[in-house]
């Protein structure tokens, strides 16, 4: 009988290139960041509703006042499920014995009338609400604020976006494609009408902005600044054909090893005019394909990736010192006795 010959590596490595990045949850820690909770108009005056956060679980309501509170979702006196609870003027009553937490998290009222005790609180988180999306930071105060883009508020119309399903990486791994110019060129087809602008990129010590001027699939034109805020938000506005247009792409933890998407979507208005109504409505449907089309290009890349850097070239420039940001990157999670 005939053999084959046996097929024999030239080469057996006995470790991998590379270290691994901290994992968001690694520890028990959470990278200190702006992260998506739900939509605005999730929350209407008077209502409560419970997001899963992190390792656990928050609560998103909104007071008589209009204003939009996150808080830990567990009543401190037996541990009730509050998101069941209702909004009481600007406070929290739990369903179970109707303690009652103020816009603070603290408990100000029992219903038997028993004193409220002084440790009886909620974790209270940081909280912003900014085109169309409730914001919780992951830390006792804010390291940094949520970008702007360069059009006024007035000038623009905004569609928000909450993906219905959960990506199975963390954040950073979606935040990371900014700084990988490969992945711009190779996966998403953009053609760049420059160097690889690896000096022109901005930095500071909690994200990164570049400017990048090219051509996109189909050979439309662009000419966009693109940035990274932390671990969980990533930006972007320019021209795009004959158009300008902004996106903010923000990522939630709601399992840990996972995480969902936002977005949101800025168009310049435009004067009123059927024409530039109509134009608007043509570009809502480019910018809608567009961010589609990028999303799917990704999906299967980010469900299955093990993240790791390993054997790298000078191409990855930018990513490598991303990478570096992210090593150092303030890591903590203050609300652990309270969410889980």
């Amino acid at each position: 009988m005939r053999r084959t010959p046996v097929d024999l590596p030239t080469h057996n490595p006995t470790s991998r290139l590379g270290t691994p990045l901290p994992a968001e949850g690694e520890n028990g820690l959470f990278s200190q960041s702006w992260f998506p909770v739900c939509l605005s108009d999730e929350v209407a005056p008077g209502q409560v509703r419970g997001e899963p956060f992190l390792d656990g679980k928050v609560v998103v309501f909104r007071g008589e006042d209009g204003q939009v509170r996150v808080m830990s979702a567990y009543c401190a006196h037996l541990g009730a499920d509050l998101s069941f609870g209702r909004v009481v003027d600007n406070a929290l009553q739990c369903p179970f014995h109707k303690w009652e937490y103020d816009g603070q998290g603290q408990c100000r009222k029992t219903w038997v009338g028993d004193p409220a005790p002084g440790v009886a609180r909620l974790y209270k988180f940081p909280v912003q609400e900014r085109y169309g999306v409730v914001w919780a930071f992951n830390g006792e105060r804010p390291l940094w604020d949520l970008p702007d883009f360069s059009r006024p508020d007035e000038s623009i119309e905004v569609r928000v976006f909450r993906g219905p399903d959960l990506l199975h990486c963390d954040p950073w791994v979606f935040c990371a494609n900014t700084p990988d110019m490969q992945h711009l060129k190779v996966l998403h087809g953009f053609k760049f009408l420059m160097p690889d602008p690896h000096a022109e990129v901005e930095w500071d010590e909690y994200g990164l902005r570049y400017r990048i001027l090219g051509r996109h699939q189909g050979d439309v034109p662009f000419d966009w600044t693109l940035g990274i805020r932390g671990t969980t938000l990533f930006w972007q506005e320019g021209p795009y054909d004959d158009f300008w247009f902004g996106a903010l792409v923000a990522f939630a933890i709601p399992v840990v090893g996972k995480h969902r998407t936002f977005a949101a979507i800025a168009l310049e208005r435009g004067d009123g005019s059927p024409e530039s109504v109509a134009r608007l409505e043509r570009n809502w449907a480019t910018t809608e394909h567009l961010m589609y089309r990028t999303f799917g290009e990704d999906l299967d890349v980010l469900n299955n990736i093990h993240y790791r850097p390993g054997a790298l070239t000078k191409g990855d420039a930018s990513l490598v010192r991303y990478l570096n940001l992210l090593r150092k990157y303030p890591r903590a999670h203050p609300s652990a006795a309270f969410i889980r």
